[in-house]
């Protein structure tokens, strides 16, 4: 209420026009950040030469492309399935839009990341997988929504979607057998992916 009988004309206008710097609302510098962070979002896509429905029922053959250390349904709407990767990493996704053929998306409702201070930093994020068709081909666009480079987690989580999506999956897609994550890999294993 202050603000509105004259802190912000008095003050923060008046050092604005003066000395070209204001008081803006804290709130205003959250917008401002969201703003900026808008289209910061990681993403990538891979074009194959399979229909829509392959490209839709490979995205949701989850355990034959990101890790076979998944717990719960992975292909319907309402589903909640789990993560985990060792000790480092667990996560649970709600399937919330099912469109087949088309899109797919995991809100993730619950997160814990353990190599980064703020262990939530996935957590209500979204997974959109977005199918379409491109001439005679089928683009797979992959979007982490939240997932944007100020977070500790950023580099980390964007070279493992980028080896998931790019490589795994798409090896799913085109020639049936992806290189998801092994409950109980070898270090050899892991390193040979």
């Amino acid at each position: 209420m202050q603000a509105c009988r004259g802190g912000y004309i008095t003050s923060s206008l008046r050092n604005l026009i003066t000395k070209g710097v204001g008081q803006p609302n804290p709130i205003e510098e959250v917008v401002d950040k969201a703003d900026q962070m808008r289209g910061q979002d990681y993403t990538t896509s891979i074009i194959v030469d399979q229909s829509p429905q392959q490209v839709f029922e490979a995205v949701n053959r989850v355990r034959d492309w990101w890790s076979d250390d998944i717990e719960g349904q992975t292909g319907n709407l309402g589903a909640e399935f789990r993560f985990h990767s060792g000790d480092n990493h667990h996560s649970t996704q709600k399937i919330t839009e099912w469109v087949p053929n088309q899109k797919v998306v995991w809100h993730v409702v619950d997160s814990q990341i353990n190599f980064v201070k703020d262990k939530t930093e996935w957590k209500d994020t979204d997974i959109i997988f977005e199918i379409a068709r491109k001439d005679r081909k089928t683009e797979l666009r992959f979007t982490h929504a939240g997932l944007v480079p100020v977070l500790a987690c950023y580099g980390d989580c964007s070279n493992a979607w980028s080896f998931y999506i790019n490589q795994s999956l798409f090896k799913l897609i085109t020639n049936g057998k992806g290189k998801p994550d092994r409950k109980n890999a070898t270090e050899t294993q892991l390193v040979e992916r």
